[in-house]
């Protein structure tokens, strides 16, 4: 159990069930993170080892006793439970603490309604709070009891609770309103990804553990003026900025939400049209924090959620950040290059890099179609571009970015 004291936030007291399923201990690490970026203060941390969660209050009757008599010791005025919490849950451990309760998933929550900026960020956070609300709106005493909307302690930011409750309706319906916005702003996006394909846009998603550094990689290729703190979460809005590669090549940056561990089910669907534009990026460009010891695990939580976005078959080049705050033997390689953002350290050979592995999706070529054949240009059309056309007496002769995969059945066509 680790104490601290700092009289100028909430106090909070975080618990953490081991049940040997993950790594209890860098799991509290991480919680004990985002409480502090959420504005708490950690009063203390309890964890307990158990064959299985207690069905009432999670941790066993000692334990949930031992917590309360922390909560009146260190005039502690939240716990946070690493683990999501049912109703019933939620009911019990308040009643026996006296002490509002919430779990990982709502901190988390809370975090994304106080850092969501654009009109679509606010809408898929509301739309994950309500979502993981609902079924538990019945076991929130103590919380719904101080809760009266936005911005009133932590876990409480986002939508009245209070009213909430006592209008089940109103949360199914405003559930349904924000899924059909969020339906017009994806079909929006949509739109934007098949005019970027139709027009040859190169794109690139920045992706990464959160705090791994990648909106200050951003900001260092292309002055975006993205917000970059030493915080989780510190910018949840997309943001894309064009570069131009060594080979001549643009690549459209596009900076990502952070990945964490065990990212809640409901904020991956929540977030779902965002970390799409990953799934339809050209190249991944995965920021690791290099001085982070766990950022080997770290990498691995966020390779396994790019592939349960079916990224998995995309090139990837890794990036170790940081480095000039841990200068280390680390190997490069055609895949992997060390950098810092914040000094510009490596930043030339990291863009090399990426040129090498970015796919060439489209071959530049003259070509000249007999007459018979002109529907051939059609073809190329659908997923390139015709440069130039010119109609004379032999065919129709254009130059046009052609698709790889149909660059062996044009070859015949070829004008010297």
């Amino acid at each position: 159990m680790t104490n601290m004291t700092n009289e100028t936030k909430t106090n909070a007291i975080l618990v953490c069930l081991d049940l040997g399923d993950y790594d209890a201990e860098s799991s509290l690490k991480e919680l004990e993170e985002l409480a502090i970026t959420a504005g708490a203060n950690v009063a203390a941390t309890v964890t307990q080892k158990r064959a299985a969660s207690n069905k009432a209050t999670v941790v066993g009757a000692g334990k949930i006793k031992e917590i309360a008599e922390l909560c009146q010791t260190l005039d502690v005025e939240l716990i946070v439970f690493d683990t999501e919490l049912s109703a019933s849950q939620i009911r019990n451990i308040e009643k026996i603490t006296e002490v509002r309760v919430i779990d990982r998933t709502m901190l988390i929550l809370d975090i994304f309604a106080g850092r969501a900026v654009s009109k679509e960020g606010k809408l898929q956070v509301e739309l994950a709070q309500l979502r993981y609300r609902l079924p538990r709106l019945a076991g929130m005493g103590v919380s719904m009891s101080r809760q009266g909307g936005h911005g009133q302690g932590i876990g409480t930011r986002g939508p009245g609770e209070t009213r909430l409750e006592t209008d089940r309706r109103h949360i199914r319906r405003r559930i349904q309103r924000l899924s059909e916005e969020l339906r017009e702003l994806e079909h929006r996006r949509k739109i934007s990804r098949s005019r970027r394909k139709k027009e040859q846009v190169l794109t690139g998603a920045i992706v990464g553990y959160t705090n791994a550094g990648k909106s200050t990689l951003l900001n260092c290729l292309t002055d975006a003026g993205v917000l970059a703190e030493d915080k989780l979460f510190a910018t949840l809005d997309l943001t894309s900025r064009a570069i131009l590669l060594p080979d001549g090549r643009s690549l459209l940056l596009i900076d990502t939400v952070g990945l964490i561990r065990r990212l809640p089910h409901n904020l991956i669907e929540a977030f779902k049209s965002t970390l799409e534009e990953a799934a339809n990026a050209d190249i991944i460009l995965h920021v690791c924090d290099i001085s982070d010891p766990e950022t080997g695990e770290k990498a691995q939580t966020a390779r396994e959620l790019l592939n349960e976005l079916g990224c998995g078959g995309i090139p990837s080049v890794t990036i170790m950040n940081k480095c000039d705050k841990f200068p280390n033997d680390y190997p490069e390689s055609d895949t992997l290059v060390k950098i810092s953002a914040k000094s510009g350290f490596g930043i030339p050979r990291m863009l090399e890099i990426i040129s090498k592995n970015l796919p060439e999706k489209h071959r530049e070529m003259s070509l000249l179609f007999p007459y018979d054949k002109a529907g051939l240009a059609a073809k190329i059309r659908q997923n390139g571009k015709i440069l130039s056309e010119e109609y004379n007496e032999n065919g129709l002769l254009i130059n046009a970015l052609v698709e790889i995969k149909l660059t062996g059945e044009m070859e015949q066509y070829l004008f010297q």
